[in-house]
């Protein structure tokens, strides 16, 4: 080979080298490109007289610097990063919502209960009864806002899903045209540098919605895959994925695939990583239960204001109605379901309820009911059945094997929830029962009706007599009664009859008499306020463990505490992605003085080959110039 041909030679390597660090350098800011470097090698020698003489150089190929190990890293810590910001932000407004002190449910807690209160010290006080009006609206509102509010979270969980779906349907088609594109250039003899890192880059853009998996083909395709292991791409084929109605919850949208008409979604169990992965968690383990625990305390509340509300007595001397309305346990039936069966719930007992969801199934023999926050089961042969203080009921028709129910036990308390009393002389304050000595009574005795018990009794507002045949012994007559005679009589011992508990005390003498009868108008008399005010600290929920404030304390401090934990894994997770991208920086990433240096390096490479050429024509000259 000539001189020229070994000049040329240095030109084309110089000038490859000149373009690919060229290419490095315009590149040093695009995400997923890998650093290229050309690969040399020296020419073939040629046998001669003298030896081998070198053929100048060859450009064998354009190589990138990468390493598949790095670069699942990276992925992987993308995915959970992703996860985790997702879910700490979602977490970040429930906590917010929750916890503050101007708009949470405690403020409106304390203010209602505070104007009971209010009512109580004066009952007869208009003013006072028009701020317990108020304040009894004012805490329905704020239930139903912090209701909507959540709800918000539930539309924008579904709008995220529905994103997330037509972001991998996007992301999975650009990577099977890749895939086609980078299988016919390699088996053309080609390494596309350039398609792989795009390809790459699309696959961390997967993984920012979902967890995949990719694995490499001999072909030079990567297939990718669900961790669930539902196929996206299949070396130059793009499978969908679909967004639809959760079978078992209308309200959630949900991942899946639709075959047909049908939708078929995949389990929530399965969808991991990606903020796909970090919106569900949110869902299933914090949205359900927040709003869950604001309808049972609403519920709670409700159900127990309106049951002493309704046995006192307003300022007409009617009986009280409820103070709230609200709604009561949902049962969906599955879209599946081929079955006629229609079932309903009721609430029981409000102290076992819990704050999870549950699922019902038929097996064609036996109900099978999951309680999703634990997985805990039970099995029944038949309906109606109680489980944590909940009656599910079989309203109508008949189930079919494989038929499925999502029990819903306090979850839309809080859509309903309305105030329902606005006249200020409506408020029951009184107790509608009344003690009164007789006239002619020579002891000093005192009876005194302390309370009323809901529910009302249906003789509640029957007079009755107590009469003392001895000091020491009295009969009891009236409707309800059942008129016993000769009880015996222990200064402050308690009579209950017909729902009204009175209290007697003092000395009697034979012949004294004492009548409990309807309270008229009830003015001045708080007993029935009383009775309401107590409900603010009475310990039903959880077993009869915690108050209304105390659950809903309890509800503030797992929020802010699931809060808390999420916030720190995913800084923590932020540092681990940094030091993942880093590691893979140092091998594929470019560095601008390392390129500065190639750039000067191949110019002088150049220049020098050039050289060698002028070289080559000044000796080819001298020779020409000789031959003349």
């Amino acid at each position: 080979m000539s001189m020229i041909s070994i000049g040329m030679s240095g030109l084309n390597a110089a000038q490859t080298g000149l373009h690919t660090t060229s290419h490095n350098i315009t590149n040093v800011h695009t995400p997923g490109f890998s650093r290229q470097s050309t690969l040399q090698t020296t020419g073939i020698p040629q046998f001669s007289g003298a030896g081998y003489l070198g053929q100048g150089v060859d450009v064998v190929s354009v190589t990138r610097s990468y390493s598949s190990f790095l670069d699942l890293q990276a992925r992987e810590a993308q995915t959970m990063a992703s996860h985790l910001n997702a879910l700490a932000a979602q977490l970040a407004s429930v906590d917010q919502m929750f916890s503050d002190p101007s708009a949470g449910l405690a403020p409106a807690l304390d203010e209602f209960f505070g104007a009971i209160g209010a009512v109580a010290a004066s009952p007869a006080d208009t003013a006072s009864r028009a701020v317990l009006v108020s304040s009894g609206e004012m805490l329905a509102a704020r239930v139903r806002d912090l209701y909507q509010r959540l709800e918000s979270l539930r539309d924008g969980v579904n709008a995220q899903v529905g994103a997330s779906a037509a972001s991998l349907n996007g992301l999975a088609a650009g990577v099977a045209e890749l895939n086609r594109q980078i299988v016919r250039a390699a088996a053309a003899g080609d390494a596309p540098i350039d398609l792989l890192d795009r390809r790459d880059t699309m696959l961390r853009d997967m993984a920012k919605e979902i967890r995949i998996t990719a694995v490499a083909t001999p072909t030079g395709a990567v297939n990718v895959a669900l961790s669930n292991g539902q196929p996206l791409v299949l070396e130059g084929d793009a499978f969908e994925v679909a967004a639809g109605r959760d079978e078992y919850d209308v309200a959630n949208v949900v991942l899946g695939i639709q075959a047909g008409s049908r939708f078929q979604a995949f389990a929530e169990s399965t969808i991991t990583g990606g903020k796909l992965g970090g919106v569900a968690e949110f869902r299933s383990v914090t949205l359900d239960t927040a709003q869950n625990a604001l309808g049972r305390l609403a519920g709670m509340l409700a159900d127990a204001i309106n049951a002493q509300h309704a046995v006192g007595q307003d300022r007409t001397g009617a009986l009280g109605g409820a103070m709230f309305a609200f709604a009561g346990p949902t049962v969906q039936s599955g879209d599946n379901n081929v079955g006629s069966a229609s079932l309903t719930a009721t609430i029981a007992d409000y102290g076992a309820v819990t704050t999870s969801d549950y699922v019902v199934g038929y097996d064609g023999t036996n109900y099978v009911m999951r309680r999703l926050s634990d997985g805990q089961m039970r099995t029944f042969a038949s309906l109606p059945q109680t489980v944590d203080g909940v009656t599910l009921t079989l309203a109508s028709g008949t189930p079919a094997a494989g038929d499925s129910f999502k029990l819903l036990p306090s979850r839309y308390v809080g859509a309903g929830f309305d105030a329902l009393i606005t006249d200020p002389a409506k408020i029951a304050a009184a107790l509608p029962m009344r003690a009164a000595a007789g006239g002619a009574n020579s002891g000093a005795g005192v009876l005194r009706v302390e309370s009323v018990a809901p529910p009302a009794n249906a003789n509640l507002t029957q007079p009755v007599t107590i009469t003392f045949t001895s000091a020491t012994t009295f009969n009891v007559t009236g409707t309800g009664t059942g008129n016993p005679v000769g009880l015996t009589y222990t200064p402050g011992m308690a009579l209950t009859y017909n729902g009204w508990t009175a209290s007697l005390r003092g000395t009697v003498a034979a012949g004294d008499t004492f009548s409990v009868s309807p309270n008229v108008n009830g003015i001045g008399d708080n007993g029935n306020l009383r009775a309401l005010s107590a409900v603010a600290t009475r310990r039903v929920l959880d077993g009869g463990t915690a108050s209304a404030g105390e659950a809903y304390a309890q509800a503030v401090s797992l929020i802010g505490n699931q809060t808390y934990a999420a916030t720190v894994r995913m800084k923590a997770q932020d540092a681990v992605l940094t030091q993942a991208d880093a590691a893979r920086d140092t091998v594929a990433g470019v560095n601008l003085d390392e390129e500065a240096a190639n750039l000067l390096k191949y110019q002088q490479s150049y220049q020098a080959a050039s050289r060698i050429i002028a070289t080559a024509n000044a000796m080819f000259d001298e020779i020409l110039g000789i031959a003349r």
